[in-house]
C-alpha cells in the first residue's frame, strides 16, 4: 500500500517507527530505485499486551520494494536499534553496515536465530563512506551509553541527511573517543538539507553529566561496603561495566556476571577489546562460595525491575544460586524506561524488605542519561544549520519540544516536520513537503510466532484477564434432539465454583432451559442454540455481577 504519487527526482525520508513512540526505530531513505533503511529496532510490549514477548515494525513497504533495498546502516547495538534484525532479516536477506562492537552484539543475536551464515554483515569505520550507487551513506562517530555508536550522513543528489541515531555530547567518554564534531561542522559548512535528531531528553535543560562521573561515585560507595555489591545496569552499557570493574578489581574484588544478555555482551566486548578485565578477576557464579563476601562484586541485569531478569529473582528468592545475605549491598544503575517504573519499585522494595541496602538514582548519582539535554541538541542545531529539520526518537511531546527548540534557534516552523510513523516527507533542494503515507504499523512477537497475534487476539487476553471466562459443556443425543447429559460449567478467572454454588445452578438452569426451548421448537442449528445460551447467560449474569466474562458453549453430539 502506498499513497502517494512518486515523483523519481526527490529523496524520501519514510520513519517505519520511531516516531511517536519509544523505541522500533527505523527509517527508510529512498531515491529512484534504491532504499537504505537506518537502524531497525524491536520495540517492547506495554501492559495492554498480554503474552507479547516484543515488538517489530511492520517492514511491507520494504518487502514491496525489495528490490530497492541495499541495506540495513545501524547507529549502534542498543536492543531498539537492532532487535527486530533476526525477523526482518529472515523476510529481507539485506547487507548490514555496523560499527565493530554494534556487529558483535547482532551477530551473537544472529546466531541465537540460527540464521547468521545466511547474513552480510560488514563492519565500518568512523567516518568511512559506503557507496551504495547513487546514495552514499557516511559514519560519523558520536557519544551515547554503548560503545561504537554512530550518527549517519546519507548523501543524495539533492543534499545531505543527518541522522544523529541516539547521542549525547560527553568530552571525557571512558574510552577517550569523542564526539566527531569536527565532521559533523564540515557538513555544515558543506550545506545539510535534512536533520534528523533525537529527542528522547529534550526536555531536560541544560547539559547532561559525562559518564566518567560514575566512575567517581562507585569508588566511593564501593569504599563503604562491607559485604557482596551486586549492581543492576543495562547490559549493552560497556562503559559502565568498565567503571563497575575498575573499582572492583581496585579493592580486591572478583567480578561474576550474572544473567544471559549480560553474560552474552561481557564476553563479546571483551572478545572485540572494547571491555578490560583481566580473566583472572571474573568468577563463575558458582565459584563465589570460595571468596569471602567482601571479595565479590556481581553485575546483572534487571536493571527495568523485569519479572525474570535476575535482580527481579534475587529479591523475589527465586534466583538458583544467588540469595540476599547479609551486609549486601545493591546498586540500581538505570533509570525507568517510561512505563517501566512500577516494576522498579516493586523490585527495591521487595529488596528493602529482605533487609538488603539499595542505592539507586534519586538517593545517588549512579546513573547518567545517554541522550543529549538542551543545551547539547542546540549545539548540533548550531554546528548543522539545517534547511529542514525532522524530530526523531520520542514520543509526541518530544517531538513537539523539539521542534520548538529548533524554531527559538531560528528556524522557519514550515521547514519542520513532526511526522507520523509511515508518512512520506519528499525533499528537493529547495522544497519540502509531506506527500502520503505507506503501510506500517506493530507486528508482535509471541513465542516463536511472529505476526501471528494481531488486534484480536490482544483484545480476547484483556478480556479473559479482566472478567474470566465460563464455558458451558452439553450432550446433545442425536436422534431424538434432546439433552443426554449438563449442561456443565466450567469457569476460569471468574468466579470459584464452589464458593458461588447457587449462581452457577442458576447458569445452568438457564442454559437447560434455552436449549429445551430452541429444541422443542425444533431448531437445531448449533450457531443458534451457542447463540441463544449465551446471549441468555451474558443476560443473567450482568444482572447479577456487574461483569461480562467470555462465554464459551461446547454441544457435543451422541
Amino acid at each position: 500500500m502506498v499513497l502517494f504519487k512518486m515523483n523519481s527526482s526527490s529523496v524520501k525520508v519514510i520513519p517505519l517507527g520511531g516516531i511517536d513512540e519509544i523505541g522500533k526505530n527505523i527509517t527508510a531513505i529512498e531515491y529512484k530505485d534504491e532504499i537504505i533503511v537506518i537502524d531497525c529496532g524491536a520495540g517492547f510490549p506495554d501492559e495492554e499486551m498480554y503474552g507479547v514477548d516484543l515488538v517489530i515494525p511492520d517492514i511491507s513497504y520494504l518487502l514491496d520494494n525489495k528490490d530497492k533495498v541495499k541495506g540495513f546502516f545501524i547507529t549502534h547495538g542498543h536492543e531498539d536499534h537492532i532487535g527486530a534484525l533476526p525477523y526482518v532479516l529472515k523476510q529481507l536477506n539485506a547487507p548490514v553496515y555496523g560499527t565493530k562492537l554494534t556487529l558483535g552484539i547482532i551477530e551473537n543475536k544472529l546466531k541465537e536465530h540460527n540464521i547468521i551464515s545466511e547474513c552480510n554483515l560488514n563492519s565500518v569505520k568512523n567516518r568511512e563512506i559506503i557507496d551504495v550507487g547513487t546514495l552514499k551513506v557516511e559514519f560519523i562517530r558520536n557519544t551515547h551509553s554503548i560503545s561504537d555508536s554512530c550518527c549517519i550522513a546519507v548523501h543524495t543528489p539533492e543534499g545531505i541527511i543527518l541522522h544523529t541515531g541516539d547521542f549525547k555530547i560527553d568530552y571525557t567518554p571512558i574510552d577517550g573517543l569523542v564526539m566527531d564534531l569536527e565532521r559533523i561542522s564540515k557538513l555544515g559548512e558543506e550545506g545539510v538539507l535534512l536533520l534528523m535528531a533525537d529527542s528522547t531528553n529534550v526536555e531536560r535543560k541544560g547539559h547532561s553529566m559525562s559518564e566518567r562521573t560514575i566512575g567517581e561515585t562507585f569508588n566511593r560507595i564501593f569504599d563503604k561496603a562491607d559485604g557482596r555489591i551486586i549492581v543492576a545496569t543495562f547490559a549493552s552499557n560497556i562503559h559502565r561495566m568498565q567503571q563497575i570493574a575498575d573499582a572492583s578489581i581496585s579493592r580486591g574484588r572478583k567480578i561474576v556476571f550474572s544473567g544471559r544478555s549480560m553474560e552474552n555482551i561481557s564476553n563479546v566486548a571483551m572478545g572485540l577489546g572494547y571491555l578490560n578485565i583481566p580473566e583472572d578477576c571474573i568468577i563463575n557464579v558458582d565459584d563465589m562460595k570460595n571468596y569471602s563476601n567482601n571479595e565479590i562484586t556481581i553485575i546483572t541485569t534487571g536493571s527495568q525491575g523485569e519479572p525474570m531478569a535476575a535482580l527481579a529473582r534475587i529479591a523475589f528468592s527465586n534466583h538458583r544460586k544467588i540469595s540476599i545475605e547479609k551486609d549486601d549491598l545493591f546498586i540500581i544503575s538505570a533509570s525507568p524506561i517510561p512505563g517501566n517504573d512500577k516494576m522498579v519499585s516493586k523490585v527495591i522494595n521487595q529488596l528493602f524488605k529482605k533487609g538488603a541496602e539499595v542505592i539507586y538514582k534519586d538517593l545517588e548519582d549512579v546513573h547518567v542519561s545517554g541522550h543529549a539535554y538542551q543545551e547539547e541538541l542546540k549545539l548540533i542545531h548550531t554546528l548543522v544549520h539545517p534547511k529542514y529539520f525532522m524530530p526523531v526518537h520520542g514520543e509526541y511531546r518530544h517531538l513537539k519540544q523539539h521542534g520548538d527548540l529548533a524554531h527559538k534557534l531560528g528556524l522557519n516552523n514550515e521547514n519542520i516536520f513532526k511526522l507520523d510513523t509511515g508518512e512520506v516527507l519528499e525533499l528537493e533542494k529547495d522544497k519540502a513537503n509531506v506527500c502520503g503515507k505507506v503501510r506500517t504499523g506493530k507486528v508482535f512477537v509471541d513465542g516463536l510466532g511472529v505476526g501471528d497475534v494481531g488486534n484480536i487476539v490482544l483484545r480476547d487476553r484483556r478480556a479473559l484477564a479482566e472478567d474470566g471466562m465460563l464455558t458451558v459443556v452439553v450432550t446433545i443425543e442425536k436422534e431424538t434432539y434432546s439433552i443426554a447429559s449438563g449442561p456443565d460449567i466450567i469457569t476460569r478467572g471468574f468466579v470459584y465454583v464452589k464458593e458461588s454454588e447457587e449462581l452457577i445452578k442458576k447458569v445452568k438452569d438457564i442454559a437447560r432451559d434455552e436449549l429445551e426451548k430452541c429444541l422443542d421448537n425444533k431448531i437445531v442449528e448449533w450457531y443458534v442454540l451457542k447463540t441463544s445460551m449465551r446471549k441468555a447467560i451474558e443476560k443473567f449474569l450482568y444482572e447479577k455481577t456487574k461483569r461480562r466474562p467470555n462465554i464459551i458453549p461446547i454441544i457435543m453430539e451422541v
